[in-house]
């Protein structure tokens, strides 16, 4: 069994070029109610929980009603506009999406689960649409924010990293197959 920071040392040597975590990325993005909550606020939530399965259920119109009556009831919760954002880039509504994900990022003062997962799918558009240097710009800040994904994301946008981590790999699985390595042969011949 390894420990968080084993894994960290880890990652850091399969993949140099991304910053080097002590803490482990299984550590959870915590987010925080706001100390002004509303009063309403366990309504908000369960239409937003309602919302979400209805996106899953592919109810998408249903969804975006859900998460639009969530969000005119308490228009300053972050991860409201963060989950109607997907439910509209699924909908094909892109525009749209990113109106409710810079809202995100903004309410959330760029801190916490609903920002982290808001930078990951502005990210996500930003590479649908050919601008890879704001795409990367946002999953650089998902990925210090604990994102797994963001970072698989930068070292896919990165060639360089990709093929060093492939070569990497293939070196590990010729080792635990007990296979020769192409250095090994150059050095036997």
């Amino acid at each position: 069994m390894t420990t968080p920071n084993d894994r960290a040392v880890l990652n850091h040597i399969l993949n140099p070029l991304l910053p080097a975590e002590v803490s482990g990325e299984d550590d959870p993005i915590v987010e925080e109610e706001s100390v002004d909550a509303p009063a309403n606020l366990a309504e908000v939530k369960r239409l937003e929980i309602e919302g979400v399965k209805a996106a899953e259920a592919k109810q998408l119109d249903e969804a975006v009603s859900l998460l639009t009556r969530a969000v005119d009831l308490c228009p300053t919760r972050a991860s409201t506009f963060n989950n109607r954002a997907q439910v509209l880039r699924l909908r094909g509504n892109v525009e749209e999406a990113l109106n409710d994900l810079n809202k995100a990022i903004e309410l959330s003062g760029g801190k916490g689960k609903a920002a982290c997962q808001a930078y990951v799918q502005r990210a996500m558009v930003a590479r649908l649409q050919n601008r890879d240097a704001d795409a990367k710009a946002d999953y650089e800040k998902a990925a210090e924010m604990g994102s797994s994904f963001a970072k698989m994301q930068l070292i896919a946008m990165n060639p360089y990293a990709a093929m060093c981590n492939k070569m990497l790999a293939e070196v590990m699985t010729k080792l635990q197959r007990g296979e020769p390595t192409d250095q090994e042969l150059d050095h036997a011949g």
